[in-house]
């Protein structure tokens, strides 16, 4: 079979393609299976014949039976040349991103079939162009290496959204600390309002603090293990003031009465720092794009009618 120019464009778009959509499911498709755990246990209580062990696993989505395995295997082939320092990085900054991946595994497996897809790709375009040997493989190396790095810049771009989202959520998640524990409240019936009231990435680490302290973790342990998993100098802040507040015996309210306070003032900082930088961060669109334009539609009937008299041809 003579492979001809469509049909090397049409098997690079698949490949592509496939890539994309295994990302896609790697990525999204366990957040929306997790959401119907509870429905298909309330199915499977309700049912009078036992389940089989067969319906079971084809109740699963696709990803956790195909997407997920395939990409495990994947990346437990090249884990075992990667460093344990490379791993536990790989862990720490899903962590910080809020685990939009389940595992490192996962994720090295959708590195490698980034970097496979994009070299491929690149490789058959370039056939497809009937370029040379050494252009085509020099091409979809570098290829391969931009979809290697492009899952980590994504990864770091979810953290910095993470930690963005966080700072923003503290000051008013601390106000209402303050107003539920000064109503009555506990510490841990306050952060169960907190969490209750929203649905952010702070309420979600209130929750998940609040679910390690009924399964027997202490109080302390948790709040570190949140503001370790966070990496914003404001939540290391708060939990620290509520850590010495535990153990001195300090009353809760008024160390979170402080931190609010705190919070809106650095909030207030923050505003005005980001106002003083606007115009430094204006300045290069504006010579780069705005002021070529007004050139362009100032001067050019100028220019144009300089042409047109013949004065340039005289010099």
């Amino acid at each position: 079979m003579v492979l001809t120019p469509t049909i090397l464009i049409i098997g690079g778009i698949v490949i592509v393609g496939a890539i994309i959509l295994i990302i896609i499911g790697a990525i999204y498709l366990p957040r929306a299976a997790s959401a119907d755990v509870q429905l298909r246990l309330e199915e499977y209580a309700s049912r009078s014949t036992p389940v089989t062990l067969e319906e079971i696993e084809m109740s699963q989505p696709f990803s956790e039976r195909v997407i997920i395995p395939f990409l495990h295997k994947v990346a437990n082939i090249f884990a075992q040349m990667t460093p344990q320092q490379s791993r536990e990085k790989v862990r720490r900054n899903l962590e910080l991103a809020g685990r939009p991946v389940k595992s490192p595994e996962v994720f090295m497996g959708i590195k490698i079939a980034t970097a496979i897809g994009l070299g491929l790709f690149a490789f058959l375009l370039l056939s497809v162009a009937k370029q040379p040997a050494t252009y085509r493989l020099l091409f979809s190396a570098i290829s391969a290496i931009i979809g290697y790095i492009l899952p980590g810049v994504w990864l770091g771009s979810k953290i910095r959204q993470r930690q963005d989202e966080i700072i923003k959520s503290l000051p008013d998640a601390l106000d209402l600390l303050v107003i539920c524990v000064e109503a009555g409240l506990g510490f841990e019936g306050a952060m169960a309002k907190v969490a209750e009231k929203w649905d952010n990435e702070l309420a979600q680490a209130f929750a998940r603090v609040l679910q390690e302290i009924r399964l027997g973790k202490l109080r302390i342990d948790a709040l570190r293990e949140m503001e370790k998993n966070m990496g914003v100098a404001e939540v290391t802040s708060f939990v620290a003031a509520i850590i010495q507040a535990t153990q001195f015996g300090v009353s809760i309210a008024k160390v979170l009465r402080i931190q609010a306070e705190q919070m809106r003032i650095q909030r207030r900082q923050r505003a005005e720092k980001k106002a003083q930088e606007a115009p430094i961060k204006m300045l290069f669109p504006m010579v780069f794009l705005i002021f070529p334009s007004l050139f362009i539609v100032l001067l050019g009937p100028a220019v144009l009618q300089i042409l047109d008299s013949g004065v340039i041809g005289i010099f």
